[in-house]
């Protein structure tokens, strides 16, 4: 399948959509964006503009004036955010590339690049975001037994949520420790890691405190983003770190 050219505002298309001409205020775009992203508000979308990963026209007044190409960047984007877990620095970099033509470093390279294109099917080619398992689809998926994962749970390295099913996240969880069990560590042996994640976790709330306070809709975008964006580094200093570490031991 090929990738559809991202528009931007004002450059229009050689094959423009029926429904390209149409402009959109903000609550038409939220409507429009509601079944894939219903959490989505007229704060965040003001904050991507913040941002400038969109740039909607304007009224003469200051009103803003989305166009079908805008509605459609805003689905690519907030779809590799939420199915990647990408940072908006990370999807500002995408979006950039995507632009000049290029294929971003970020996507794999059989993922098709362009608004329309973030489908079930590529959500699941990104980061393999499925939908929630039950404990018997987590078993079988995993190859865990029922006593490994019950071992997992009172560790609290997966989770159960309050229907019983468990996520992709739990998933690669369970399939990491299965491969480390193969080096003799054994699911006791990983209690520091959930620790670890928990202290990382605290510190994000620590810093995010201040901001998290604020009650209104702006806020608590930024607070949702720059938690995403701590999060992201956090894992890359320990990455770096560790992979210093092994390969001193290389060196050795």
């Amino acid at each position: 399948m090929s990738a559809a050219p991202i528009r931007q505002p004002g450059t229009g298309s050689a094959a423009p959509d029926p429904a390209s001409s149409h402009v959109f205020t903000i609550s038409e775009v939220l409507r429009e964006l509601h079944g894939d992203f219903p959490d989505l508000t007229a704060s965040k979308l003001r904050f991507l503009e913040e941002r400038e990963l969109i740039e909607p026209a304007r009224t003469a007044s200051g009103y803003r004036k989305y166009c079908a190409a805008d509605v459609e960047r805003l689905r690519f984007m907030l779809g590799l955010q939420r199915d990647r877990y990408m940072p908006l620095d990370v999807i500002k970099k995408t979006m950039d590339a995507i632009d000049a033509g290029e294929q971003p470093e970020e996507l794999p390279d059989a993922a098709p690049v362009g608004p329309r294109e973030v489908t079930e099917e590529l959500a699941a080619h990104l980061s393999g975001r499925i939908r929630p398992l039950s404990r018997k689809e987590l078993r079988a998926q995993s190859g865990a037994t029922r006593g490994m994962l019950d071992t997992l749970e009172n560790f609290r390295i997966i989770r159960a949520d309050r229907d019983g099913n468990y996520s992709h996240h739990d998933l690669q969880a369970v399939k990491s420790v299965r491969v480390l069990a193969r080096y003799g560590l054994e699911p006791k042996h990983l209690v520091n890691i959930r620790r670890s994640a928990d202290n990382e976790l605290d510190l994000i709330g620590r810093a995010m405190a201040p901001y998290a306070a604020r009650k209104d809709a702006a806020a608590r975008a930024r607070v949702a983003e720059s938690s995403r964006e701590m999060l992201q580094n956090l894992r890359e200093l320990r990455a770096s770190m560790m992979d210093a570490a092994v390969e001193n031991l290389d060196r050795g």
